[in-house]
């Protein structure tokens, strides 16, 4: 099995557009020949992409997070690098090799009784892929930085930092929806309840939930184990102003941040966005900024994951990228 696809420097000189008298961010960043050599280099963040949308197809959403690690290359590579980008502690480590899983779900046709179903068993491939890489990359004391792909890949960050760190660990997720759903076929909206049900997920907060979203199923669930799984709701920030923003942040930390935590944020939360439920209600890019910006700098911060980004979705294409560049560039500076 083709885990990954290891990046040298010949991978971003395609993405890269030099000026003279400019050095951009792409120039800085690190390569390493494999994971081992993870372990041996000073740099602590990893760049990590998964060109996949099977797991939101599997969902019976749209396609097109498999672009989102492309557009987001395109636009961090050419950053400026200057003091305050921190390029020098980035290493771009390359993409989880989705290429056989991909052109597997194209050739699975929409109207095979069972499409979604086998549509989820190339998931599950995928999940193994990304729980192997980020077993390694969180062995190595690195703090992985995953872009692409659909809310199904949670369980694979998931998994692979509980595995490294050797105790199930919590989650902070910036979304819409709960991905809390039913343990049916692996797709984009259970990938947190099955690491919940496999012992990979601990305590596990929803940051800016739609309260029109969430079956009351899923609410009756997240009741039954609110020692485990709690959320505020969108429309008390930003609608009813219940809550400030500054509060629901804090709240959400007090749930998870005493303990190992990952973070995840659905670009499906942000308003118009390119996503793959782009929506014309949510968060701004800014509260976006705010909430990576303020977790990342916890300690017990142990990986990002930018997902469901969507560049064909979105009003203006190569805004997903860049929405995605300023994400990541906060949470390395």
């Amino acid at each position: 099995m083709s885990l990954l696809k290891i990046y040298s420097e010949k991978n971003s000189t395609s993405f890269l557009k030099k000026r003279a008298g400019e050095t951009k961010f792409g120039e800085k960043v690190s390569f390493v020949k494999s994971l081992e050599d993870l372990k041996n280099h000073a740099a602590k963040y990893v760049l990590l992409g998964i060109p996949e949308d099977i797991g939101v197809r599997a969902n019976f959403g749209n396609p097109g997070t498999s672009k989102a690690w492309e557009a987001a290359l395109g636009s961090l590579l050419n950053i400026q690098h200057n003091h305050l980008t921190n390029a020098e502690n980035v290493i771009l480590l390359g993409e989880i090799d989705c290429e056989t899983q991909m052109k597997q779900a194209e050739s699975i046709s929409k109207e095979e009784i069972h499409y979604a179903e086998e549509l989820g068993g190339l998931v599950s491939q995928i999940d193994d892929k990304i729980s192997l890489v980020i077993k390694a990359i969180v062995e190595a004391g690195k703090f992985p930085i995953i872009i692409g792909g659909g809310h199904n890949n949670s369980f694979g960050n998931l998994k692979g930092t509980s595995q490294a760190l050797k105790k199930p660990i919590n989650c902070i997720n910036f979304d819409a929806h709960t991905d809390f759903r039913s343990l049916e076929h692996r797709h984009s909206g259970n990938g947190f309840s099955y690491a919940f049900v496999d012992g990979f997920l601990a305590k596990y907060f929803i940051f800016g939930l739609h309260r029109n979203y969430s079956s009351a199923a899923v609410f009756n669930s997240m009741e039954k184990n609110s020692h485990r799984v709690n959320f505020n709701l969108f429309e008390d920030i930003s609608v009813n102003q219940k809550l400030s923003f500054s509060v629901a942040l804090k709240d959400a930390e007090n749930f998870c941040c005493n303990e190992n935590f990952g973070i995840e944020l659905d670009m499906d939360a942000i308003e118009m966005m390119g996503s793959s439920a782009i929506s014309p209600s949510g968060f701004s890019l800014n509260e976006a900024r705010q909430f990576v910006s303020y977790f990342t700098k916890n300690e017990n911060a142990s990986y990002l994951h930018i997902c469901e980004g969507s560049p064909s979705a979105g009003v203006f294409p190569n805004q997903v990228g860049k929405a995605i560049t300023y994400l990541v560039s906060d949470s390395i500076s």
